[in-house]
């Protein structure tokens, strides 16, 4: 077996452990279904935090309305009934206007807070210092941790166009998300304090370079080697001929 160190840039990401005979055919697809399921944990979390907050997701044309609006609209949230915490709710507004302010109570909270918990340490970068590898069932066990929890808090589900909802049943909109980076970066061929002394070395030379410039003047032109017609002259026999009364 070996182990890769999966990274971003110079960000370690996760610790993979394979099988020294994997083929890079079969590699990278597996490291990019870990990367991206890694991502899609976040992206749930993040969510099931502001659930938790605020309650379910709004429906797109009520969202960023103030009351009076939605109320001269006649805007009505068909799933404010269908979609209520276990245990009941308690108001907190959404001051981005994205989710009904209709929260779980405290202790529901408390489950959804949780399991983002557990479910975060599982794909937790903090894992590659642990020494730790991360693989797909670790991935997977995260993403049933919430989603557990969220059956728990809302045994009715949640609305269609939740975000949560459609994180579970792969319908998400990563629109504007995520976009590709291009090829990860090369290791360094140099050790960070070498290339902080080799930008240090071509700092003095700049500096210096910019000194002589700026001593520069333009007193060489009167020297006898600067004149274009020093030598011409000297082959007719006129080098030394001066003009004007003596």
């Amino acid at each position: 077996m070996v182990r890769l160190h999966v990274k971003r840039g110079d960000e370690s990401q996760f610790l993979l452990e394979v099988a020294g005979s994997a083929r890079l055919a079969d590699l990278a697809p597996l490291v990019a279904r870990i990367y991206n399921g890694r991502l899609k944990v976040q992206r749930l979390c993040s969510e099931m935090e502001e659930l938790a907050e605020h309650g379910v997701f709004l429906p797109y044309n009520m969202q960023g309305l103030t009351d009076e609006q939605i109320e001269e609209l006649k805007l009505k949230d068909e799933w404010a009934e269908k979609c209520v915490p276990s245990g009941g709710s308690v108001f907190k507004k959404d001051e981005i206007g994205r989710r009904n302010g209709h929260a779980p109570n405290e202790k529901m909270q408390q489950v959804i807070k949780k399991t983002i918990e557990e479910a975060k340490a599982l794909i937790s970068r903090k894992q590659v210092q642990a020494n730790v590898c991360v693989n797909m069932e670790m991935v997977k066990d995260a993403l049933d941790q919430l989603r557990g929890a969220v059956m728990i808090v809302y045994p009715m589900g949640l609305p269609p166009h939740d975000p949560v909802r459609m994180e579970f049943e792969d319908k998400e909109d990563l629109s504007g998300t995520h976009k590709g980076q291009g090829a990860p970066g090369r290791e360094p061929l140099i050790s960070h304090e070498d290339q902080k002394q080799m930008m240090l070395y071509y700092y003095r030379k700049q500096e210096e370079l910019k000194k002589l410039e700026e001593d520069d003047d333009d007193s060489f032109l009167n020297a006898e080697w600067a004149d274009n017609h020093a030598l011409k002259r000297q082959f007719h026999g006129v080098k030394d001929i001066k003009w004007g009364p003596r």
